[in-house]
């Protein structure tokens, strides 16, 4: 019976050349896979940081922004002491009524 070739692999039938050639493409289509979803991630941490970079400069300036009249409404600057009062006496003319106690009212 030939037992001298029962122990040796064939390596050259077209069989295990497609097998290879099969192998090699499902390999390469994963790894296109897993770089177009690297990709994405990409994309999406990009997109991510632009967003958190928006939110995080309008709530600095915010902040800024409440600092700054913080400091302004504790000055003793004369001219921001003036305006000061003069927005006390606008408040309190709009508070009067138009018309005296008592008065008629027009019909």
């Amino acid at each position: 019976m030939g037992n001298g070739n029962r122990g040796k692999m064939k390596t050259t039938d077209k069989s295990r050349k497609w097998m290879w050639g099969f192998l090699g493409l499902v390999v390469a289509l994963q790894m296109y896979f897993v770089w177009e979803l690297l990709a994405v991630f990409a994309l999406f941490a990009v997109g991510f940081a632009a967003i958190a970079a928006v939110v995080g400069s309008l709530y600095m300036l915010v902040r800024t922004w409440a600092v700054a009249v913080e400091r302004l409404a504790e000055s003793r600057h004369p001219v921001l002491v003036a305006v000061r009062q003069r927005l006390d006496t606008a408040e309190d003319m709009a508070r009067r009524p138009f018309r005296r106690p008592g008065s008629v009212t027009a019909r």
